[in-house]
């Protein structure tokens, strides 16, 4: 896959290379580059000759495979007598003609979607036309649409899709059928955000025979409304996730269904898939089942309010049954033995934090705060990562076809270089190839001013999880089977898991057959949907800091490169660059392997990890580049470097932006990895 640089340069990935290795990449020249875009899939003709300047293969295209896209959004202008469209980012250098003036009642300075009619190369400029004006830059709102249209993101629902919504809407009574477990009078609750919109998981836990716990995770059964290969499944596989943007929510199965139907609301009936799992005393699993049930929801918690029990369980600032209250002190108990046994196989627990930008009512930023994993969300998470195991389980077990989510084990060559940059802190390893030794290495880290350098550095070394029927487990969860079953309203691989469970239990084998594509594919949409959710927080976050040059602010370094430092605000969670030349004077050597920068001068070193102060520079909206100015190292026992020798504003070397680094989006919720 290619990606090109402003400079017109690029580089290619292997498709088969592990997310986030860049040592396999190709270099290619702008004069070897063709026309292809950043996102395009090429091939590559390898170059005998290496360049001494570069390290690494290079080599030339000699055909585009697939183009990623063929729209664009970019800011329109006139010039000559002609319309021109600057394409967002730093992937096109120069803009792009689009005819005649005012085509579509465009203006100067609105932003507008362009199909590329000519692809431009390092010789000729591009064309294209105008196929949808979006509005003035900078007005409410267009920032969404920018990116939903730069991603392809979805739009409305096909009214087929509405009209199998509207059906099913009809049908459904919320009696309870033959051949469902009628479980309305058990003490069930829902754990969700403040700010959630649909509730796809409940609990109920009791203590039975031999203090054995009998944990029930309650999970929607979408499956029982978007029948396969009906018009709702095939847009919901089209969809493959939903979209979790910082101000609107891109469901993947329409409101009907995904906020009404199949959203556990409390005090309704609602048809739920039911996982069953018992445990000992001591929380080891000894038995797990799954059916079908209806269930009512006697309560409908956030995590703030459960928050205010577990600091006092007898608190009457929450209004709950005793029944409800018994049950939240029940999972409180099993939730702590199951995380603690978790911890005990070998399961990773990085810890970074997560930023959450605040919004006023046009989708503006007005500000950010911190969003704690507090004991609440550990609750939900260790029995939803129990129900995904037990299933995984139940179906490798049947010998059925599923899609598992995969983390492979890192790449042993990472896992040395980790060692080795560890060990520059201070923290003396002789391998961290075990995952014990890693959660060692995350827990003697805890709480020190290396945090930040040691949770970056190990996040960087792991690869990413995806979805597919291959037997490779799941390596920071150290499970040797797991999938997602928890989360159908949001998630198409864990519908089909509901629907592999369905036909096991009517006696037949679920087929292996297309799940490599399925899983391939809905890998690659939720991977776009990540994308899109990080550049918009990106975007409205340049559009609040262009009115804030100058502000300063605590940031975390996390990233180094030869040309500057990459570093992310931690009350404010824009990520941006310093340049090398806004560094304090001196002679600076990088190292790939250490993540670090090194100055000749004493105290003139800056690593990964490292806390900073750093004052806005220069923010340009267009290409979606953020220059900070160095002030000093953050709170820690760290020597603050001298001032930078230049006090303007920093300008990004060309071709080196990069994307922000954000956390989780509104609206998502803990449920599993």
């Amino acid at each position: 896959m290619f990606r090109r640089a402003a400079g017109g340069y690029g580089f290619v990935r292997p498709l088969d290379a592990p997310a986030g290795d860049k040592s396999q990449d190709i270099h290619v020249a702008a004069g070897a580059a063709l026309d292809a875009a950043s996102g395009d899939t090429v091939r590559v003709r390898l170059s005998k000759a290496r360049d001494v300047r570069r390290p690494g293969p290079a080599g030339e295209i000699i055909e585009i495979v697939k183009r990623r896209t063929t729209r664009f959004v970019g800011s329109y202008f006139e010039a000559t007598d002609l319309g021109w469209v600057q394409i967002d980012g730093t992937g096109f250098a120069r803009p792009v003609a689009v005819g005649d003036p005012g085509a579509k009642g465009v203006r100067p300075h609105d932003k507008v979607v362009v199909e590329m009619v000519r692809f431009p190369t390092h010789l000729r400029d591009g064309e294209g036309v105008i196929v949808e004006v979006l509005g003035k830059a900078g007005a409410a709102g267009v920032d969404t649409l920018t990116i939903i249209h730069e991603f392809g993101l979805p739009g409305e629902f096909p009214e087929a899709a509405l009209d199998d919504a509207r059906r099913q809407a009809d049908r459904f009574d919320e009696s309870v059928p033959p051949g469902r477990h009628d479980l309305t009078d058990r003490t069930i609750v829902t754990i969700d955000p403040v700010d959630a919109r649909d509730f796809d998981d409940a609990i109920s836990l009791e203590r039975v025979e031999r203090g054995h716990w009998l944990l029930g995770v309650h999970i929607a059964d979408v499956s029982h409304f978007v029948r396969e290969g009906s018009p709702l499944d095939q847009e919901a596989r089209n969809r493959g996730t939903s979209v979790y943007l910082p101000d609107r929510v891109i469901p993947m199965i329409p409101e009907i269904v995904s906020n009404n139907l199949a959203s556990l609301q409390p005090g309704k009936v609602r048809y739920a898939r039911t996982c069953w799992i018992e445990f000992t005393a001591d929380g080891v699993p000894v038995h797990a089942a799954e059916e079908p049930t209806a269930i009512k929801s006697g309560r409908r918690f956030t995590y703030e309010e459960v928050d205010v029990f577990l600091a006092d369980p007898d608190t009457a600032a929450v209004a709950m049954t005793p029944e409800v209250r018994a049950l939240l002190g029940r999972m409180r108990d099993l939730a702590r033995i199951l995380r603690s046994r978790r911890m005990a196989r070998g399961s990773l627990q990085l810890e970074m934090p997560e930023v959450k930008i605040d919004l006023d009512r046009d989708g503006r930023v007005t500000g950010a705060h911190v969003v704690e994993n507090t004991e609440s969300h550990q609750i939900i998470e260790e029995f939803m990562l129990a129900a995904n195991e037990a299933v995984a389980n139940a179906l490798a077990a049947a010998g059925a076809g599923f899609l598992r989510r995969i983390h492979p084990q890192p790449d042993p060559r990472k896992l040395r270089q980790l060692t080795e940059f560890v060990s520059e802190l201070g923290f003396e390893f002789d391998t961290l190839e075990s995952r014990f030794e890693l959660q060692r290495l995350l827990d003697m880290a805890r709480g020190k001013p290396e945090e930040h350098a040691v949770h970056y550095a190990v996040l960087r070394s792991l690869t990413r999880a995806a979805y597919g029927p291959q037997e490779d487990g799941h390596y920071a969860l150290a499970s040797d089977c797991y999938c997602h079953f928890t989360s159908p309203i949001r998630r198409y691989p864990d519908l089909t898991v509901h629907r592999a469970l369905a036909m096991i239990a009517k006696g037949r084998r679920p087929p292996a057959e297309g799940l490599v594509t399925l899983g391939a594919e809905c890998s690659e949409l939720e991977r776009r949907a990540e994308s899109a959710e990080r550049e918009l927080k990106k975007l409205k976050l340049l559009l609040f800091l262009s009115k804030q040059i100058g502000v300063e602010m605590d940031a975390v370094v996390t990233g180094v490169e030869a040309f500057g430092l990459f570093v992310q605000g931690l009350a404010i969670p824009a990520e941006g660059l310093v340049p090398l030349d806004a560094l304090p004077d001196d002679s600076y050597r990088f190292d790939r392997a250490s993540h670090t920068l090194s100055g000749r001068r004493p105290g003139q070193s800056f690593r990964l990890g490292d806390r900073v102060r750093v004052a806005v520079a220069r923010v340009d909206i267009e290409r979606r580049t953020l220059d900070f100015r160095l002030l000093g190292f953050g709170r820690s026992s760290r020597t603050p470097p001298p001032r930078p020798r230049r006090h303007g504003k920093p300008s990004t070397p060309k071709g080196r932006g990069k994307k922000a680094a954000t956390k989780q989006p509104r609206q998502r919720k803990r449920r599993g990895r």
